[in-house]
């Protein structure tokens, strides 16, 4: 999925920050990446299990053919031919298809290469510099269909961890559904009356203390 949005969609998005923080003391910080990991475990396991299941098929056909139409499949340079183009296919899909590639990494892997990775956005981004330390960041990794929210001190004393299940899973629905832009302005706007909720209440003279742009990274 390309990380492409029309500028209707980010100033869509903005507005969303604006209006989420308008009444609340948190700052927002949406931000997505195309992956948060190269997973080249993946592409090899794939290329493996095609490479055998290949040549487990020639095997079966030298068992079941008795023509002379595929003479040149008896032969070692056939079938190392025949195991070598199937790895290839098989680490050329991965590599293009998200999908497969997300199917053949474990889970726990997934989870901790996005959680190492929206660590370092929040320290990049400086999601911490707010008077208050209530800065939120919300990190949208594509390739792994995984989402992670991330408070800073200020709104970890508020906000319990489950209460930002609804927002992930409703970030995590819209990016399967192919509409990120609409699902993360609706999530912020989650955001927003959760911290509303939790009594996270702007003071008279808050200022806007992080830029309210929605950050796109190209993956690692």
């Amino acid at each position: 999925m390309p990380l492409h949005f029309s500028e209707a969609e980010l100033s869509r998005i903005k507005e969303a920050v604006d209006a989420a923080e308008a009444g609340t003391s948190g700052e927002i910080v949406p931000f997505i990446i195309k992956n948060s990991g190269r997973y080249g475990e993946a592409v090899w396991r794939a290329a493996s299990v095609c490479a055998v299941g290949a040549l487990l098929l020639v095997l079966i056909i030298q068992q079941v053919y008795e023509g002379w139409g595929l003479a040149w499949m008896y032969t070692s340079w056939g079938v190392a031919l025949v195991a070598t183009m199937a790895g290839a296919l098989g680490a050329v899909v991965t590599e293009y298809i998200p999908a497969v590639k997300r199917a053949l990494i474990p889970e726990g892997l997934l989870a901790r290469k996005v959680h190492r990775r929206a660590m370092q956005a929040f320290v990049v981004e400086e999601v911490f510099n707010s008077r208050d330390r209530t800065g939120i960041l919300i990190f949208i990794s594509i390739l792994e269909h995984r989402i992670e929210v991330l408070g800073d001190e200020g709104i970890n004393a508020e906000v319990e961890e489950e209460d930002w299940i609804e927002i992930v899973e409703h970030i995590r629905l819209a990016i399967r559904e192919d509409r990120v832009a609409q699902g993360l302005v609706e999530a912020i706007e989650l955001c927003g009356a959760l911290l509303k909720k939790r009594g996270v209440d702007p003071r008279g003279d808050d200022p806007n203390e992080l830029s309210n742009e929605l950050r796109i990274h190209p993956g690692d």
